[in-house]
C-alpha cells in the first residue's frame, strides 16, 4: 500500500496577511530567523482549534527555514497533569509535526522569571497586594470608569522585596498576597490597571513538585518565554489583541535577550461545535462524552479514534485559512476534507451492518470459490485481495423488498441483482420467522456471469455487496454524528444542546476477514457504507469499528437501524 505520511500536500504556504508580516520582515533584514512557538497550557487535550495554530506556526517556521518551539504554558498547577503534557506532545506528533530541539515548558524558566519579577519591584515598578481577589476586581474599574488604586500601591520598594521573597518562600496562605505590575490604573484598557503577575498557590506542580509556592501569570510568562526562546513572531488569537500592550510593556521594562513581536489572528470556529477548553472539560467531568478521545469530540485524539487522518485535518485548516475576522465554518466542511482524503487513501473492504441471510440453492455444498478483488478500485497501487464466495452469504436488508417501491432497483422476489465482484443471483423465496419477520431469501446463481462475463447481454438494476458466511467475522458498529442539535450550542448550558442520537451502536454486523489484519487507526472504506476505523476497544474475537465518515454529506445524525416494514406484508415459509 502506498506510503501516506508527512506533511508537503499543495496549500501548505497559502498567502496570508501574517505571512506577509513575516515575509517583509525578512526581506527587510528586521528578522534574521524566523522563530515560532505554539504555547498550550497543558490543563486539558487539544482541540481543532489548536490544531489550526499549530499548522499556522509550524508551516510558516518552516517555509522561511526557521523553527517552531512547543513551549507549554504549565503556570498553573491546579489544573495540569501529567497526562496532559504527554497527550499535547502525541497529539502534535500525531498531526505531523515535530519540535526537533524546540521542546521547552514555562516552568524552565521558573527562576529567571522570578528574577525578572524581583528587578520590576526593584525599580518600583510592581508591589505586593494585600487585598482580595473580589477587591482587585473591584478596583479595576470598569470600560467607562477608571480604575482605582490598591492602599498598597506606594509600599516602599524595601517592603515589597521583603514580602514577595516571602512569598516565595511559602509563609503566606493562597491567596492571602499577589504580586501587581504598576502600570496606569487610569488607562482606557482594563489589562493595563496595575494587573495581577505573581499569585500564591501552594500546591504540587507536575514538574516542579513543591519547590515553590508562587506562580506568574501568562501575561508576565507569554513574552517573557518568548523573549528568552528568541522567538520573532508570536502568534496569538484575537483575544489577546487588548494584551499585546502589557506583552509590550513588560518587554520593554526587562533587560530580556531578544525582541518579539505579537500578531493576532481569528480563532477556528466550526457550527454544531465547542472548541473551548473550559466546555469540552465540562463534558468529560460531567459524563456527557466518553472522555478526551471520545469520537464525537472535537479533540485531536477524539479525532484519531474516529479514524480521522491528521492528513485531512491539515487540509480543513489550510482551507479554512488565515483572518482577522473571526467567523464560523460549517462543520460540512470538515467532513468534506476527511472524506477527499479518505476517498483517496482508504482501503476497500466489505462489511453488512444489518444482515440479511442469503441461500444460493444451486451453488454445491461445501463449496468456496476464492474471487479477486481490489484494494482500490481507482489505485492499482493498492493491490488486490481474495474474497470467498460460498452456498451461505449476507446481504445487507435494505437492499431487498418483497414489496419493492417505485424506484427500487436492488432485490426483490423474482428479481437479479450482481453480488459485487461475483455473480448475477435471482431471488426465487422468502423464508420468514413465527413474527412475519424476513430472515433469509432463497436465490440461484448464473454460474456463467462471473465478474460480468457470460451475462447474455442482460443488464440488472444494482450491483449490491455481500459477504461469505465462510469469511465473515462478527463485529460492533458505532455510528456517531454531531455531538450538538445546535449550529451554535449555548455556552451557558451545553447538556441542552447535546443531540442524544449523535452514537448508535449496531450490534451483530458482519466484516470482511481481512479487516482483523488491517492496521489499528487507519481508516477503511465498508463499500457503499462508509469510512470506518477500529476502535481502541477492538479485539480479535469482536471486532470495533467507529464510523469516520460517509460516503456523502449527512445530514449529522447517524442513520439508525430500523426494520424495514415492507419485509413483512406476508409471509411465505416459516422456520
Amino acid at each position: 500500500m502506498p506510503q501516506q505520511n508527512g506533511v508537503g500536500e499543495a496549500g501548505a504556504s497559502a498567502s496570508n496577511f501574517i505571512r506577509s508580516i513575516i515575509a517583509s520582515d525578512v526581506e527587510t533584514g528586521r528578522t534574521r530567523v524566523v522563530v515560532t512557538r505554539f504555547p498550550p497550557e497543558p490543563n486539558g487535550f487539544l482541540h481543532l482549534g489548536h490544531a489550526k495554530s499549530i499548522v499556522l506556526n509550524y508551516e510558516l517556521a518552516k517555509e522561511f527555514g526557521g523553527r517552531c518551539n512547543l513551549r507549554l504554558d504549565d503556570t498553573n498547577p491546579a489544573k495540569e497533569r501529567v497526562e496532559y503534557i504527554d497527550a499535547i506532545k502525541r497529539d502534535v506528533q500525531w498531526l505531523g509535526f515535530d519540535w526537533a530541539q524546540g521542546l521547552h515548558f514555562a516552568s524552565d524558566y521558573f527562576e529567571q522569571l522570578y528574577a525578572w519579577a524581583c528587578h520590576l519591584v526593584r525599580i518600583g515598578k510592581a508591589y505586593v497586594d494585600d487585598q482580595s481577589a473580589h477587591d482587585i476586581r473591584e478596583g479595576r474599574g470598569t470600560l467607562t470608569s477608571p480604575g482605582r488604586s490598591s492602599p498598597f500601591r506606594d509600599r516602599s520598594v524595601k517592603e515589597n522585596v521583603e514580602l514577595f521573597a516571602r512569598m516565595r518562600a511559602g509563609e503566606f496562605r493562597n491567596g492571602e498576597r499577589v504580586l501587581r505590575a504598576k502600570v496606569d490604573m487610569a488607562s482606557a484598557n482594563l489589562n493595563l490597571r496595575d494587573p495581577v503577575i505573581y499569585r500564591i498557590l501552594n500546591a504540587s506542580h507536575p514538574r516542579t513538585g513543591t519547590a515553590w509556592h508562587i506562580y506568574p501569570s501568562y501575561d508576565f510568562a507569554h513574552g517573557q518565554c518568548d523573549a528568552i526562546e528568541g522567538v520573532s513572531h508570536s502568534l496569538c488569537t484575537l483575544e489577546f489583541e487588548d494584551h499585546r500592550p502589557l506583552y509590550d510593556w513588560f518587554l520593554d521594562n526587562l533587560p530580556v535577550p531578544s525582541r518579539p513581536r505579537q500578531y493576532e489572528f481569528a480563532r477556528l470556529g466550526i457550527t454544531h461545535t465547542v472548541l473551548s477548553k473550559r466546555a469540552l472539560t465540562e463534558l468529560v467531568r460531567e459524563g456527557h462524552v466518553a472522555g478526551w478521545d471520545d469520537p464525537r469530540m472535537p479533540t485531536l485524539a477524539g479525532l484519531r479514534r474516529r479514524g480521522v487522518p491528521p492528513a485531512a485535518v491539515r487540509r480543513f485548516i489550510r482551507g479554512v485559512g488565515v483572518s482577522k475576522a473571526n467567523s464560523t465554518v460549517d462543520d460540512g466542511v470538515l467532513d468534506a476534507a476527511i472524506r477527499d482524503v479518505l476517498n483517496e487513501r482508504a482501503p476497500r473492504r466489505l462489511a453488512v451492518l444489518k444482515p440479511l441471510k442469503v441461500t444460493i440453492e444451486n451453488y454445491y455444498v461445501g463449496r468456496i470459490e476464492e474471487l479477486i478483488a481490489p484494494n482500490h478500485p481507482a489505485d492499482p497501487a493498492f493491490g488486490t485481495r481474495v474474497v470467498r464466495f460460498s452456498r451461505e452469504v449476507y446481504i445487507e436488508q435494505d437492499d431487498f423488498h418483497e414489496a419493492p417501491p417505485h424506484g427500487f432497483r436492488r432485490l426483490a422476489p423474482g428479481r437479479e441483482v450482481r453480488l459485487r465482484y461475483a455473480y448475477l443471483v435471482t431471488c426465487r423465496d422468502v423464508v420468514k420467522d413465527a413474527a412475519g419477520r424476513v430472515v433469509e431469501l432463497r436465490c440461484t446463481y448464473d454460474p456463467d456471469s462471473r465478474d460480468g462475463a457470460g451475462a447474455g447481454g442482460r443488464k440488472v438494476g444494482a450491483t449490491i455487496h455481500w459477504i461469505s458466511a465462510v469469511d465473515a467475522l462478527p463485529a460492533e458498529v458505532r455510528l456517531y454524528g454531531r455531538l450538538f442539535s445546535a449550529a451554535r450550542p449555548s455556552p451557558t448550558d451545553l447538556a441542552a444542546d447535546l443531540d442524544p442520537h449523535s452514537m448508535h451502536t449496531l450490534r451483530g454486523c458482519l466484516v470482511e476477514r481481512a479487516t482483523a489484519s488491517d492496521p489499528h487507526g487507519e481508516a477503511l472504506q465498508f463499500e457503499r457504507q462508509g469510512y470506518f476505523s477500529h476502535d481502541d476497544d477492538s479485539r480479535p474475537e469482536l471486532l470495533v469499528f467507529n464510523r469516520t465518515a460517509s460516503l456523502r454529506e449527512s445530514p449529522g445524525k447517524p442513520q439508525h437501524p430500523r426494520s424495514n416494514s415492507l419485509l413483512q406484508p406476508r409471509q411465505r415459509r416459516t422456520v
